[in-house]
């Protein structure tokens, strides 16, 4: 049974998902011996983990397209299963409205997502129809959501250390950075030691570097739970028309929201992809009325709700919600 323990730990290891058992110890207010028992249950069943990718706005490198795919209504649990294992897909998501499939894509540059769009997800079997939007700033990603398990006192006592800590490093590899990114990947607590020797670096070297792709931005790392430790949460992309002149500042208001779980400016039919989760569907409604009140001048374009998350930044979930795989994100 999942307890307010396992929901405590769930969120401590969102404000920081390296943090060591003995940081969070006192916060929580159990040993640490205590802790790394519960995350070794909550990983083995996989209802809890700890994942890394890179920041395409931040590395310097990449983008990101999300992609609405069209199938035949008997194909498409057989096409989701086959996209799920294309490393370019890093989720997908059963929607409701005018598609079935919703997927976040990354690629290099444009030149490789058409590739991908055109030479692998336009020939599998199944897919009738794409029709994508290109990611051109994500101002609030997912990392940052909380179940509000912990109080403020706790979150502070628990953060890392604040940005600017790390020194920059001069000798700046990008591959090396993805190397290390790409191992974090299947699981962003492993131990510096099996970092190192899964990338060939010395260990000292994987502490310095991570430090900074951290404190950068480069790396984000997050922590992700199942349904069993977050409840049944209502999950629903809105596609936002927001005047140009009023773009910034409406970006900036909606990522105050505590639902607001992604927002992304686009460059589409929508300017924004705001990604909301609340508790039940009614809540979702009375979000769009509080948006329509107070941001009069927003139009949704469009509304995509969440029926169930088939894979969650290279993780593959089971239909209730649980972790059984990773494919690693290779752009």
């Amino acid at each position: 049974m999942i307890d307010e323990l396992d929901l405590a730990l769930v969120d401590a290891l969102r404000v920081d998902p390296r943090a060591p058992w003995s940081r969070l110890a006192a916060p929580l207010g159990v040993d640490p011996a205590t802790l790394s028992r519960r995350w070794a249950r909550l990983t083995a069943n996989g209802d809890a983990w700890v994942t890394c990718y890179p920041s395409a706005d931040r590395i310097g490198r990449g983008l990101t397209a999300l992609v609405q795919v069209d199938c035949p209504a008997d194909r498409v649990t057989g096409v989701a299963a086959a996209l799920a294992r294309h490393p370019q897909a890093a989720s997908i998501e059963l929607v409701t409205g005018d598609a079935d499939l919703l997927l976040t894509v990354a690629a290099y540059d444009h030149a490789a997502l058409t590739a991908y769009l055109l030479d692998r997800l336009g020939t599998v079997p199944g897919v009738l129809r794409t029709r994508t939007t290109l990611v051109e700033r994500t101002v609030a990603e997912g990392s940052r959501f909380s179940n509000g398990a912990l109080d403020a006192e706790q979150r502070r006592a628990i953060a890392a250390p604040p940005p600017g800590t790390a020194r920059p490093v001069a000798d700046r590899r990008v591959e090396e950075d993805l190397a290390l990114i790409r191992a974090l990947g299947a699981d962003g607590r492993m131990p510096y030691a099996a970092l190192a020797a899964r990338t060939g670096l010395p260990t000292t070297t994987v502490r310095r570097r991570l430090a900074e792709l951290r404190d950068s931005g480069r790396a984000v790392l997050r922590c992700d739970a199942s349904p069993r430790v977050t409840g049944h949460p209502v999950g629903a992309m809105l596609w936002l028309d927001v005047p140009p002149a009023a773009l910034p500042d409406t970006a900036r208001r909606l990522t105050a929201l505590p639902q607001t779980r992604m927002c992304a400016v686009t460059v589409g039919p929508a300017n924004l992809a705001l990604y909301l989760v609340a508790p039940q569907l009614p809540d979702l409604r009375r979000i769009e009325q509080d948006l329509a009140q107070h941001h009069p001048a927003i139009r949704v374009h469009d509304r995509h709700v969440t029926l169930r998350t088939l894979k969650l930044v290279g993780h593959l979930l089971t239909p209730d919600g649980r972790r059984t795989d990773y494919v690693p994100i290779e752009p």
